[in-house]
């Protein structure tokens, strides 16, 4: 069953941002705990805000026996928006804010996974057809991701639904390790066609 996230999730969606971002948000959470604190809660009190870009209100998740095994995170990018002060933001996010910026009106898909005992079932496939059912809800003209070079499995899966590479931008990682060198924009304009069932 997918349905909508609630802060109840909040443990779920932490780890599934995590195995998204191959550790990443662990990262930086760990940075915004400090010393002392603990970066797991810093994300679960991310996660059930009202408000921001990872919060449980963008969040849809499959569950499965009651318990939540894959969730998708998203949200419509504004059409117009404000201009980035690339200078002000830590470095790391740079070059994702660079690519975020180049698709304006598009429904972001900032998380898609699934826990590892639970892939190849088809959740993926079927979170990305929630997630084109929100962008066709929100007014969206497309779908947009950004992935890491170094991801293969993820790469193969947005290219069978029609996702096609726009833009690249190499990685700033300070302490942060990953097999990667370039994040990837991908994008699908809405309407086009897969070849995969959901």
């Amino acid at each position: 069953m997918y349905r909508p996230a609630t802060p109840e999730d909040a443990p779920a969606m932490t780890q599934l941002a995590n195995i998204a971002g191959d550790g990443m948000p662990l990262y930086v959470w760990t940075q915004l705990a400090g010393e002392g604190g603990s970066p797991w809660e810093t994300g679960r009190e991310r996660a059930i805000r009202e408000e921001g870009a990872f919060s449980y209100r963008n969040t849809v998740v499959r569950e499965e026996s009651g318990t939540v095994v894959a969730a998708l995170i998203g949200y419509a990018l504004p059409g117009e928006p404000e201009p980035a002060n690339y200078d002000e933001m830590p470095a790391m996010f740079v070059p994702l804010q660079q690519l975020e910026d180049l698709v304006p009106g598009t429904w972001y898909i900032n998380v898609l996974a699934a826990y590892a005992e639970h892939r190849g079932k088809g959740y993926g496939s079927g979170l990305l057809a929630e997630a084109e059912r929100l962008a066709v809800r929100e007014g969206c003209h497309g779908l947009s991701l950004i992935v890491s070079d170094a991801n293969d499995g993820a790469r193969r899966l947005y290219t069978r639904h029609g996702y096609r590479e726009l833009a690249t931008r190499p990685m700033v990682k300070e302490d942060w390790e990953n097999a990667g060198e370039n994040w990837i924009l991908l994008c699908k304009e809405l309407g086009t066609a897969t070849n995969e069932r959901a």
